[in-house]
């Protein structure tokens, strides 16, 4: 049998990386530790390998999944073989971590190593009529599997303050504290507004990673937190 797909840029590499790029859409996973990944990117898979429902690990944490707009549904990915994964076609990129952290909006999360912490934060000043906005930080040591739509851009925020609309953020340096501003006035909200009302602000050493395509807003008031215990727990 002959064909153009057998190409072999189309073939399984065989490098043994633990995390590496099977093409630009998809990511390849030697298991040996576990690995968390979001449900439903998983899209092959070789070998003996477990698949269970990743559960939040602390009160706080699961009370922070049921009540926000971050909630990544997990799975821990455990076993022997190689797991591949991907999300909608979308473009795959590898960070590792050295006792660092990143924050990622929770839709371009792919997978990450197990053994790293993370936790969903409220973004600063995110009220209801931002949506009530979330993102999910990583730490520690690891490898982190980001996926994007289109090519994103890496801005540095050390120079000047950095502006990004809020659906277009990927994920910036866990040092980074982003606050929600908002570019419209009244009387363009009374017209209906110009449809880039909020952006993340962003000042200070280190990076964001921006998309070039904007996730479809949550409705209304989704994920707007609260007040009283709940509004403590969801405090970043």
């Amino acid at each position: 049998m002959k064909s153009e797909l057998f190409a072999h840029d189309n073939l399984e590499i065989g490098d043994g990386q633990r995390f590496a790029l099977q093409n630009s859409h998809m990511l390849r996973v030697s298991l040996g530790p576990d690995v968390l990944a979001v449900k439903g990117g998983m899209v092959a898979f070789q070998g003996q390998i477990r698949f269970d429902h990743e559960k939040s690990g602390s009160m706080a944490k699961l009370i922070k999944k049921v009540v926000t707009s971050e909630d990544i549904p997990l799975m821990r990915v455990s076993g022997q073989g190689e797991v591949f994964f991907a999300q909608e076609a979308g473009t795959v990129h590898l960070v590792t971590l050295e006792g660092d952290g990143i924050s990622v909006n929770g839709r371009n999360l792919l997978a990450f190593d197990a053994a790293m912490e993370w936790d969903i934060n409220r973004v600063r000043g995110a009220g209801i009529m931002a949506g009530g906005l979330f993102n999910t930080t990583v730490r520690g040591s690891g490898t982190v599997a980001l996926c994007t739509v289109g090519k994103p851009v890496v801005l540095d925020c050390s120079q000047q303050p950095t502006y990004v609309d809020v659906q277009a953020a990927v994920a910036w340096s866990s040092a980074l504290t982003p606050a929600v501003v908002s570019s419209m006035n009244m009387k363009s909200m009374l017209r209906g507004g110009s449809g880039e009302a909020f952006q993340y602000s962003f000042h200070g050493p280190g990076f964001v990673v921006v998309q070039p395509y904007e996730w479809v807003a949550p409705a209304s008031g989704s994920g707007g937190g609260g007040g009283g215990l709940l509004g403590d727990l969801l405090k970043g």
